[in-house]
C-alpha cells in the first residue's frame, strides 16, 4: 500500500480531531505500516524544536509519537503563533517567516499552497499511509476561498474525509448535519463517514438518532467514542485542561499562571503523572492559591503578559510567597518575566520598549531578530543554597525556544550549563538562580519532562514539609506516554469499525 490518506475533520474546534487522528496513527502503525500525520496549518502556542532546529505544532508530534516516527516540519508546514489579537508569526518549514495580521495572512494563503503539497507529497513518498488532521470546522463559509486545511487539503492530497462531532458539548446531530449540508456537493461526496466522539452513557439509547441521522445525510457513522480521561496531549481540550484540577490529593501542591499569551503549557503535563501533586492552573480572575512550587510559563508576547500580572494583581502575590520562601520557577518567558528589566528595541513582541519585570532574579533580557530553535543536553550547576543544593540528577534534555537574550547581573548566578545544542558540542550558560535558591528561571523547555530530576526536586520539597520521600509512580514520561498511545488505540478499535476505515483507506 502506497501514498494513502484518510482526514479528520471536524465540525468544530475541540471534538477530539487531534486525538483520534493520534488514535488512527497508533492503529495503522501496530497494523503494520509505515504512518505519519500531517497537518497543513496549525494555530497554536505549543510547540516543538526537531533534531534539525526547526519549529512545530506540538500536536503532530504527539502524532508523530503515536506513529513511531521522529516529528518532522513535514508533518506541519505552516505553524501560526498568534502574539496579539491581530497578529501571528507566521513559521513556514520550521522557520520564522514574519509577523502577519489576519488579512495580511488571507492574501499570503494563495503563495503557500505550493509550500504544502510539496511537503505532504514528500512525507507521502515516505509512508504508506498519511492521517491528515483539518482545522476547524470545514463549514466556515467564509474562509472556504483558498482554504488549506480542511477541504482545501483533501483536494491537494485526494483524501477521503472522516467526520468528527462532539456529543458532549450537545446537539451533535445538528452540528454533523450542519455541517455536511453547508459543504458543496463535491465536497460532501469526499465525507466517507462520521465519528461521534465524547458519549457518556448508554450507547443503546444512542443507535435511533444514529439511524436517522445516516438516512439524513447518506452518510455511514463509523463508531462512537466513549469519554475518557487519557493523559496525552490533546489540543482539542484545552479548556478542559485548564478547568480541572489534576485529580490526585498529594501534600505538594504546584500553581502555573495561565497568561493571555501562554506558550508551551505543556512544560508542566507531567506533573499529572505523579501522585503526589496537585497541579491547578491559576485562570484569569483567580488568585494564586498556597503553592509550594509557582510557575510562570512561557508567553508569546512577554511584556504583555508581565502586565497582565502587574494588573490583576498577581504581582503582589507572588512578592508574599517569594517571602514565604516559596520555589518560584520561570521557563523562558517565565524567566524573562522574573528579570529586573525587559527590552524590545525593534518591537519583536511588542510596541513598548522597555518594562521593569518582576526583580525577583537579577537579569536584563532584550528581544532580538533571530530566534533561537534548538535542542539542548545540559547540567543543572551544582548550588550552595536553596533547592538544588546537592542535587543529584543534574543532567537534564530539553529545547529552547526565544527570541529575547538574557544577561546576569552580579546577584544572579547562571542555572544550567548547556553541553550540546543540535548535537554540537558547546559550553554556554542558561537560566539564572537567585542567591538563596528560591527563585529560578531558563530557557529550556521540557526541563520537568526528565522525570529522575523532577522527582529529586519534588522530594526536595516534601523534605522541607517533612515528609517522607517517596519514588515516582512511573518509570520515565516516555514510558507513560507509550502506555497512553497502546490505550488510545484499544479505546477505539473497540468502538469504531476499522474494516469500515480500511476500505475508505483503500478506496473501496
Amino acid at each position: 500500500m502506497k501514498n494513502k490518506s484518510i482526514m479528520v475533520q471536524g465540525t468544530a474546534s475541540s471534538v477530539g480531531k487531534s486525538i483520534i487522528t493520534a488514535a488512527l496513527c497508533r492503529i495503522f502503525m501496530e497494523d503494520g505500516y509505515k504512518v505519519a500525520p500531517f497537518k497543513s496549518q496549525n494555530m497554536a502556542l505549543n510547540s516543538y524544536i526537531t533534531e534539525e532546529g526547526l519549529e512545530m505544532g506540538r500536536a503532530q508530534v504527539v502524532q508523530a509519537e503515536a506513529s513511531g516516527q521522529k516529528p518532522s516540519v513535514l508533518m506541519n508546514p505552516i505553524l501560526l503563533k498568534p502574539t496579539t489579537d491581530k497578529k501571528c508569526q507566521v513559521i513556514l518549514n520550521g522557520r520564522v517567516y514574519g509577523n502577519l495580521s489576519a488579512m495580511e495572512y488571507h492574501l499570503f494563503k494563495p503563495k503557500l499552497k505550493d509550500i504544502v503539497k510539496e511537503a505532504y507529497e514528500k512525507l507521502c513518498s515516505l509512508n504508506d499511509i498519511i492521517v491528515i488532521e483539518g482545522a476547524g470546522s470545514p463549514a466556515e463559509i467564509n474562509l472556504r476561498e483558498n482554504d488549506l486545511v480542511n477541504m482545501g487539503m483533501a483536494e491537494i492530497a485526494n483524501s477521503p474525509v472522516i467526520l468528527v462531532g462532539d456529543i458532549d458539548r450537545g446537539g451533535v446531530f445538528a452540528s454533523i448535519y450542519g455541517t455536511i449540508m453547508l459543504l458543496s456537493e463535491e465536497e460532501r461526496s469526499r465525507v466517507k463517514g462520521v465519528i461521534i466522539n465524547k458519549f457518556r452513557g448508554d450507547v443503546e439509547i444512542l443507535k435511533p438518532g444514529i439511524e436517522m441521522l445516516e438516512n439524513l445525510i447518506n452518510i455511514p457513522v463509523l463508531g462512537v467514542i466513549p469519554y475518557t480521561d487519557i493523559k496525552i496531549e490533546d489540543e482539542d481540550s484545552l479548556a478542559e485542561r485548564f478547568k480541572r484540577r489534576s485529580g490526585n490529593y498529594g501534600e505538594i501542591n504546584v500553581e502555573v499562571l495561565y497568561l493571555p499569551h501562554v506558550s508551551n503549557f505543556t512544560d508542566f503535563n507531567v506533573f499529572e503523572t505523579q501522585q503526589d501533586v496537585n497541579l491547578r492552573y491559576v485562570m484569569r480572575g483567580e488568585s494564586i492559591g498556597n503553592p509550594d512550587i509557582l510557575i510562570i510559563p512561557g508567553s508569546k508576547n512577554t511584556i504583555e503578559d508581565l502586565i497582565y500580572i502587574r494588573n490583576s494583581g498577581l504581582e503582589k502575590q507572588i512578592y508574599k510567597l517569594h517571602k514565604e520562601g516559596k520555589l518560584i520557577v520561570g521557563i523562558c518567558g517565565g524567566y524573562q518575566i522574573l528579570g529586573n528589566k525587559i527590552r524590545d528595541p525593534y518591537g519583536t513582541e511588542s510596541s513598548i520598549k522597555e518594562i521593569n519585570g518582576l526583580g525577583l532574579l537579577d537579569t536584563e533580557t532584550v528581544f532580538e531578530f533571530e530566534k533561537t530553535t534548538t535542542q539542548v543536553e545540559a547540567e543543572i550547576i551544582d548550588k550552595k543554597n536553596g533547592i538544588f543544593k546537592d542535587l543529584e540528577c543534574r543532567d537534564i534534555i530539553g529545547y529552547e525556544i526565544h527570541m529575547g537574550q538574557t544577561r546576569l547581573g552580579r546577584n544572579a548566578e547562571p542555572f544550567a550549563k548547556i553541553r550540546k545544542r543540535l548535537h554540537k558540542e558547546v559550553e554556554v550558560f542558561d537560566g539564572a538562580i537567585n542567591k538563596k535558591g528560591n527563585v529560578f528561571g531558563t530557557y529550556i523547555h521540557g526541563i520537568f519532562d526528565n522525570i529522575k530530576f523532577t522527582r529529586e526536586l519534588l522530594n526536595k520539597v516534601r523534605k522541607f514539609k517533612g515528609l517522607k520521600q517517596i519514588e515516582s509512580n512511573i518509570g520515565s514520561f516516555e514510558e507513560f506516554k507509550e502506555n497512553e498511545y497502546k490505550k488510545l488505540a484499544r479505546l477505539v478499535r473497540e468502538n469504531i469499525d476499522m474494516n469500515k476505515i480500511y476500505e475508505i483507506v483503500n478506496g473501496d
